[in-house]
């Protein structure tokens, strides 16, 4: 799978795509139709789609803003603007629900113009299927909005032009690449609040555009959250408080085989409140049945598991319980939060866990973060936190998560390297080593010295490019001249970048430093001076050693009681010296 990862992705980069004309008289009327007014964020990302489409780039751009921000609209007209080339669009969103809402939304914004949408998911029946996929095959059909349904092999547009993905965590990486694999050269549009770590990793290294909605619409207020003991009394408050003010709730409990003991307890201690419960193992009719009754506002409290996580827009629910709280990933409570406080009214959500709990080192980081980003547009702060907690993942795998003692970033960086040149001479490339460092000290862009989220991927991106000793001065001038002076693990981050790239250009696959040692691991190459090895060996006395096991396996120690800060700096020397003298 990773081959033929590496493969799309460096045909994707190399590639050339559609050139789609300038905005047409049609374009700017069903702009003007936009019932809100657009944030400035919002218009920023349109206009990044757009110069995607009209310079011929093959689009990858993930759009990551917070639920209610206007993700659905530059969908909207991106998918337009692709409609009028005479192109087709398929939507892909996680649950039948919201493929439900969003071709609605998109029936309303585009029924004064002539675009033929349909809806394929397990709501639809055979016929129904059978007939938009004909005519999706014969371009009779300009926009399709569905499931996982989309992926299936007999789904073959005619003229497809671009893909939007709507809350891309609910996918596998399958999924996801299957839809890429459907057509080469098409564009993908990515629509998330909290990105995975996988994907968000792509986007902090430049494989793929990231455009971010941080501004809240008008009259947005933050949702309160707390984080506490599961007591009867305090469900029983909040939610007699909620429908008190006529509002609904959203009492999550994610266990299918006892979720209607869950329902009956909840009736039992409110008897005079409608308490429903659904889940993804219903009947389908029932399911939405169900999901109808309580967007029409007919039911109170909605007992449910994370089959509404992404995507319902019931903005008459302000308050919502998570059971178990501490078993959920970071990026599904930011979504299931996200599910209150799309109006102007306050809304709360209660994150529960169990009385006397000792809870995981993981569950109290995850539940921390999510009390700490309360703040109206924290979506990709929260999606950064969790990349700090479980890491970016192997970005060719199945995971998406995971520290990079897996196979990770570095890998996929050197394999799309050489794929892209292997494209473009049609020869096999000369494999490269990319160096891992490994050190025992933090390296990272503090919010204290950088707040901007944007700012700070800028930046990262900045750092991740360092090669030489001229980058690596101008960076750090650019660094103090526009934030001041640089904290320590920002200047860390500066040394691991630059001892990176000259490691990778003397064959060294890893190097640790820490306040002991250096250790490095070098593969045998002809390019050393075997006669000038001696004598650079000597030079460091009983300090510097080398052992060869199918590998050169160097260490240097010495007494010296000095900080991992100041080790990397001599680390950045040595490596210099090295490569001077023996290479």
């Amino acid at each position: 799978m990773a081959k033929e990862l590496v493969a799309l992705y460096a045909s994707r980069l190399k590639g050339k795509g559609v050139i789609y004309g300038e905005d047409t008289l049609w374009q700017r009327e069903f702009e003007e139709m936009f019932e809100y007014e657009e944030t400035y964020d919002q218009l920023k990302a349109i206009e990044d789609a757009k110069r995607d489409l009209e310079t011929g780039k093959i689009m990858d751009r993930l759009i990551c803003g917070d639920v209610g921000y206007g993700k659905t609209e530059i969908a909207l007209r991106t998918a337009f603007k692709v409609i009028q080339e005479g192109y087709q669009v398929l939507y892909l969103v996680p649950t039948t629900i919201l493929a439900r809402q969003h071709y609605n939304t998109f029936i309303q914004r585009m029924k004064d113009f002539p675009v033929k949408i349909a809806l394929l998911s397990r709501f639809n029946t055979k016929k129904e299927q059978t007939k938009t996929i004909e005519d999706l095959e014969k371009g009779l059909v300009d926009i399709v909005i569905g499931t996982h349904r989309l992926l299936s092999k007999d789904v073959l547009p005619k003229k497809l032009g671009l893909v939007i993905v709507d809350e891309e965590q609910r996918f596998g990486v399958r999924h996801k690449e299957k839809l890429k694999q459907l057509c080469e050269n098409v564009n993908v549009l990515t629509l998330t609040a909290t990105p995975i770590p996988r994907t968000l990793h792509m986007s902090l290294s430049g494989i793929r555009d990231l455009s971010v909605l941080e501004e809240p619409p008008v009259d947005r207020k933050p949702i309160q959250t707390y984080v506490m003991e599961y007591h009867d009394e305090t469900v029983k408050e909040a939610i007699r408080r909620e429908v008190a003010r006529g509002g609904q709730v959203y009492y999550l409990y994610n266990r299918v085989n006892n979720i209607e003991e869950v329902a009956a307890h909840v009736r039992a201690l409110l008897p005079d409140i409608n308490v429903e419960y659904v889940h993804g193992r219903m009947d389908e009719r029932h399911l939405e049945a169900r999901m109808v009754d309580f967007i029409n506002g007919d039911v109170d409290v909605l007992v449910t598991t994370t089959i509404v996580e992404t995507g319902l827009d019931v903005p008459n629910a302000n308050t919502i319980i998570v059971h178990d709280a501490d078993r959920l990933g970071l990026s599904q409570l930011y979504q299931l939060r996200g599910r209150v406080g799309r109006s102007k009214r306050s809304a709360y959500a209660f994150l529960m866990y169990t009385r006397n709990k000792l809870l995981s080192e993981e569950a109290s980081k995850r539940l921390k973060a999510i009390r700490e980003f309360t703040e109206l547009g924290s979506g990709i702060k929260i999606a950064m936190r969790d990349l700090e907690i479980r890491g970016a993942g192997n970005v060719l795998g199945v995971t998406q998560h995971g520290h990079m003692e897996e196979v990770g970033y570095d890998l996929y960086v050197k394999l799309l390297n050489t794929a892209v040149r292997a494209l473009k001479t049609g020869e096999p490339v000369e494999e490269e080593i990319e160096a891992s460092v490994e050190i025992d000290s933090s390296a990272y862009i503090p919010g204290s010295y950088i707040s901007n989220e944007e700012t700070k991927l800028e930046i990262y991106k900045k750092i991740a490019l360092v090669k030489t000793e001229e980058d690596f001065i101008d960076m750090q001038d650019e660094l103090i001249d526009r934030f001041g002076e640089m904290p320590r693990p920002v200047s860390n981050l500066l040394y691991v970048a630059r001892i990176k790239a000259l490691a990778s250009s003397m064959f060294i696959s890893d190097i640790i430093v820490n306040k002991l040692q250096i250790k490095w691991t070098m593969r045998e190459n002809k390019q050393i001076k075997m006669d000038k090895l001696d004598g650079f060996l000597k030079s460091f006395g009983k300090n510097m050693t080398v052992k060869y096991d199918k590998v050169l396996n160097w260490e240097y120690r010495d007494r010296e009681k000095i900080s991992t800060e100041d080790r990397m700096e001599f680390a950045l020397n040595l490596l210099e010296k090295m490569k001077e003298e023996i290479f």
